[in-house]
């Protein structure tokens, strides 16, 4: 007894020591990587800054001045700015409609895809690397880019914004329902499948109402990242209230109090779903708490 405490005390030092040499190193290994991303950082605004048309650092102290206009403008016309509101909220309805269609779209492609790239449900197993890949691919693809050439195609509208949107949405949405149907269980699956249930008799019966509020809750964040992409594409002729913003500042000075409107409008919208799909949320992931 005596010889083996005698052991475990002099290991105590090695063990200590060994802990306090691994913890040096990944504090060393930690400063070397943030030092490497703060290089990057700074090489890049230096080369971006470098290129740019006017120089960062010389525009500074007029950062506030264009917003400094479009306030005092809007003040001046404040008596307009309610006949500007109901101008304008057609558009803003527009955007809505399709930040929706574009989120029920596309939740409806990831599903199909989430369920085609999980193992242990998949319908074509040797695929699953394929549609994981597609997935990728639709996620890596912005959504602005792919409205420009659908723009160029099809021509200004809602029409490419929408495709565009529901694109991106099913990449993103797809990977995040994949995650989730890892977690479902796969005994009512192997039940149904044993009583002769079709691929997507299993799939609707045995997995999509074990993981529904997971998809319901994702599905509603992403409708309010999809309503700020929809004001997005609008500014390169894609519809909605992002496009009526744009003409109101291109006009510049005498339209600025409608561009404050429409920036009324589009917070209000942003603020309002934003806080429906939290109060949402919440019910679905804490059992109807909010």
């Amino acid at each position: 007894m005596a010889d083996l405490t005698a052991a475990q005390g002099a290991q105590t030092p090695d063990i200590r020591a060994h802990y306090m040499d691994m913890t040096r190193r990944k504090r060393l290994y930690g400063g070397i990587t943030i030092s490497i991303f703060a290089l990057l950082m700074v090489s890049g605004f230096l080369l971006a800054d470098s290129r740019n048309a006017g120089g960062f650092w010389d525009g500074l102290h007029r950062i506030f001045d264009f917003p400094a206009q479009v306030v005092s403008e809007a003040w001046e016309s404040r008596a307009d700015m309610p006949s500007h509101l109901l101008t304008y909220f057609p558009s803003l309805i527009e955007t809505i409609n399709i930040a929706a269609v574009s989120t029920m779209v596309g939740a409806l492609g990831g599903i199909v895809l989430s369920l085609l790239s999980t193992r242990g449900m998949a319908r074509f197993p040797r695929l699953i690397p394929v549609f994981r890949r597609i997935m990728d691919v639709m996620r890596a693809m912005p959504e602005i880019v792919i409205a420009l050439v659908l723009i160029f195609i099809l021509g200004g509208g809602p029409v490419p914004a929408m495709i565009a949107i529901a694109f991106h949405t099913a990449g993103a949405l797809g990977k995040l329902f994949s995650e989730v149907n890892e977690n479902a269980s796969l005994k009512p699956v192997e039940g149904l499948q044993s009583v002769g249930a079709t691929w997507s008799q299993r799939m609707m019966l045995g997995v999509i109402p074990q993981v529904l509020p997971n998809y319901l809750s994702y599905g509603l964040l992403r409708f309010e990242i999809n309503i700020r992409a929809s004001a997005i594409l609008g500014f390169v002729g894609a519809g909605g209230i992002g496009y009526e913003l744009k003409n109101a500042m291109s006009w510049g000075l005498g339209k600025f109090d409608e561009a404050a409107a429409i920036f009324i409008l589009l917070f209000g919208a942003i603020v309002f779903f934003d806080q429906l799909s939290s109060h949402y949320r919440n019910r679905l992931t804490h059992g109807g708490k909010a």
